[in-house]
């Protein structure tokens, strides 16, 4: 006799029978969902010169706590121990080097201060920041995904030459500084080979570099995820003053006193169109850092060059992914009245060395002790040790360096990732 199941049994064996497809559907279902939620890693690319690499000391930090503004940005740099703010979910790789790019070294790790100038100590701490600081912090803040900044920049280089990009062409001398060239003797054959050798130098640079990090994300950033995979999601480029003051290549304008720096924003824009080719990302969003040492009070060569800076911007194919961002307002006008006291101090310290006909050493007869002594009394009665004070503070480096005023650096880094973070937005609608 052929015993059957039980109910019980039979109605178990039926519940498997229904729950296993339903489980299989579950967990095919959640593997679904989980790759959905998995997002790439956003990488954000900064390059530029002197400015990119920031000479902004973090001992005037405390300045940036001074004014109630930039109050709120001082306590997202630095945490309740006192010490800067170490990035929760942002990376960095950083290449520098000597300003002519010998030494350059990569430096590494969670983004936090001390990864502005360095020198020809690449991979160390150089006690100071530029914009990429507040600018991966603002990024943190706002994205969900792991965020890698890889920043490549180096002081005293230009665009018309080292960071030309290959759109742009050989550089080429005007017929005026070849006639110069010759008037000074020079061999123009071997002046034209070695800006041959250096045109384009630190593009390339920055390109190979940009590429060798993203071969391997993990290798500076361990939150990557392969299955997820990386979005290069914008560039920030701040430079310009080598070009502002390149005579050489900028030829004065029609008024006769201005230089007309028209080229300097069509190398722009095809710096823009080749990066953009060069990293296979041709919507990368584009932050273009209007150079801005002088404040609002630039002269007209300044305001031309800005002009041509941010030219790019207002080109139709670039509608909604380049942005100029203008950083004259960011400028330390109460700092930059103190350096202009110092350097009346330093003319004043020239004048007693050179025994200048109508200084007080006019007949060479004061000692270097009495000079030392003369300029300390003279100081004294040109800066008021309140203003002493303000420019311990806040200030840690020359006028083209924005001072190396951290405030100012903080606020043009936040500036740069919120206009990057709007054309993000405004590519998703």
């Amino acid at each position: 006799m052929t015993r059957l199941p039980s109910p019980t049994i039979q109605n178990k064996t039926l519940t498997m029978k229904l729950l296993l497809p339903l489980l299989a559907f579950i967990a095919l279902f959640s593997s679904h969902s989980l790759a959905a939620e998995k997002k790439p890693l956003k990488v954000f690319i900064l390059a530029g010169q002197s400015n990119m690499e920031g000479h902004a000391r973090i001992e005037t930090f405390d300045y940036i706590g001074d004014d109630p503004a930039t109050a709120p940005l001082l306590k997202m740099m630095r945490g309740a121990d006192g010490k800067p703010t170490v990035a929760e979910g942002a990376w960095i790789s950083y290449l520098t080097g000597r300003y002519d790019g010998s030494a350059n070294g990569e430096g590494t790790g969670k983004l936090t201060a001390g990864f502005g100038a360095r020198g020809d100590k690449p991979t160390e701490d150089g006690g100071k920041i530029g914009p990429e600081f507040t600018f991966g912090l603002t990024m943190d803040a706002a994205l969900k995904e792991p965020v890698l900044i890889i920043k490549t920049a180096w002081g005293g280089r230009s665009l018309n030459t080292e960071f030309r990009p290959p759109s742009a062409g050989p550089y080429e001398f005007s017929e005026a500084r070849i006639a110069q060239m010759q008037k000074q003797g020079k061999d123009i054959a071997a002046e034209k080979a070695a800006k041959a050798k250096e045109t384009g130098r630190f593009y390339r640079y920055m390109v190979e570099h940009v590429k060798k990090v993203l071969a391997d994300p993990k290798r500076v950033c361990p939150a990557y995820d392969p299955a997820a995979g990386y979005e290069i999601a914008g560039f920030v480029w701040f430079q310009g003053f080598n070009d502002l003051v390149d005579g050489n290549t900028y030829p004065t304008g029609a008024d006769g006193k201005t230089r007309d720096y028209t080229r300097y924003g069509v190398w722009m824009a095809d710096f823009i169109r080749d990066v953009r080719k060069d990293l296979g990302a041709p919507k990368m969003p584009f932050v273009i850092g209007v150079l801005g040492v002088g404040g609002l009070k630039a002269n007209d060569g300044t305001v031309a060059f800005q002009k041509a800076m941010a030219a790019p911007s207002l080109l139709p194919e670039f509608k909604g992914n380049v942005t100029a961002v203008p950083t004259a307002p960011f400028w330390a006008e109460e700092l930059a009245a103190i350096e202009e006291k110092r350097g009346k101090i330093r003319a004043m310290a020239a004048t007693l060395k050179n025994k200048s006909k109508n200084g007080p050493n006019k007949d060479g007869t004061m000692t270097d002790a009495q000079q030392k002594e003369y300029l300390k009394k003279y100081e004294a009665e040109v800066i008021s040790p309140e203003e002493a004070a303000k420019w311990t503070r806040g200030a840690s480096n020359a006028g083209y360096h924005y001072l190396g005023c951290a405030k100012t650096f903080a606020v043009m880094g936040k500036a740069f990732a919120e206009a990057n973070l709007e054309m993000l937005k405004a590519q998703k609608h």
